[in-house]
């Protein structure tokens, strides 16, 4: 167990129909980190029962469930509200399906806890796996968000390994009724840059894994890719709206994104 970064940060997965891979990402960050929170999106698998097991005989394992899928960010957003009342301070997200590196959590959360203030994204790295169209079209969302964040720095938008600062991002979302499904990680960049929660990128690799290998997806490129895009409308329309402010800040030497 690592004990280099801060009490008051804490690991939360969001998962949904996964099958028995999430039970193996469990156990890997549960081999890196205290606490871990696993929230059960609808899930129809079995995987809740089992988790809850697994739950009984780890103290610092909780499990947390949603009666129906909701989506992503709801999920996450369960949690951070549970991490939140025990004092929990900062949450790094990882997804259930075994794409994300666990024993990167540690680093991540050290650079957390020396940097507390920012958001400390995962810029991935991609192997022979990775899906050409799915890569290709990331390059693209990335492009409008540096556009939305005025050049903030955010390396990758929707890579979801990441550490948020709690109060920050539920105040983000609370303050909205979107960013509740896919369209959860880049839209959670965006506002807390807005909010002026500055990125902190580091690189982390991401594995597709085959079905034969466990993998799962819930990606569906019609559906998801529509979701992306009326995100990015909005997000443009926010920050048009915003924009004779942050340059106004930018002319005055002021930073563009202020909370």
């Amino acid at each position: 167990m690592s004990s280099v970064a801060a009490p008051r940060h804490a690991v939360i997965i969001p998962s949904y129909n996964t099958g028995p891979k999430v039970y193996e990402t469990v156990r890997a960050a549960r081999a890196h980190w205290s606490p871990v929170w696993v929230v059960v999106d609808g899930s129809t698998d079995g995987t809740a029962e089992g988790l809850q097991r697994m739950a009984a005989e780890d103290p610092d394992l909780r499990v947390l469930l949603l009666p129906q899928n909701r989506g992503k960010g709801a999920a996450v957003l369960l949690g951070l509200h549970a991490a939140r009342a025990e004092g929990y301070t900062h949450a790094l997200t990882m997804d259930s399906d075994g794409q994300h590196p666990a024993e990167l959590i540690p680093r991540f959360m050290q650079a957390s806890a020396g940097r507390p203030d920012t958001m400390v994204l995962g810029r991935p790295i991609f192997d022979a796996s990775a899906p050409l169209l799915r890569v290709r079209g990331r390059r693209i969302s990335n492009w409008w968000t540096n556009l939305e964040t005025l050049g903030a720095g955010v390396a990758d938008s929707l890579y979801g390994f990441r550490v948020y600062p709690v109060d920050a991002l539920i105040q983000v979302m609370q303050g909205q009724p979107w960013m509740r499904r896919f369209d959860f990680d880049t839209e959670a960049v965006v506002r807390l840059a807005w909010r002026g929660v500055k990125p902190l990128n580091l690189d982390a690799p991401v594995k597709y894994l085959r079905p034969e290998e466990g993998g799962v997806s819930h990606f569906h490129y019609g559906r998801d890719n529509l979701l992306l895009t009326w995100m990015h409308t909005r997000l443009m329309l926010g920050f048009l709206l915003r924009l004779p402010l942050l340059l106004a800040r930018r002319r005055a030497g002021r930073p563009p994104f202020q909370a």
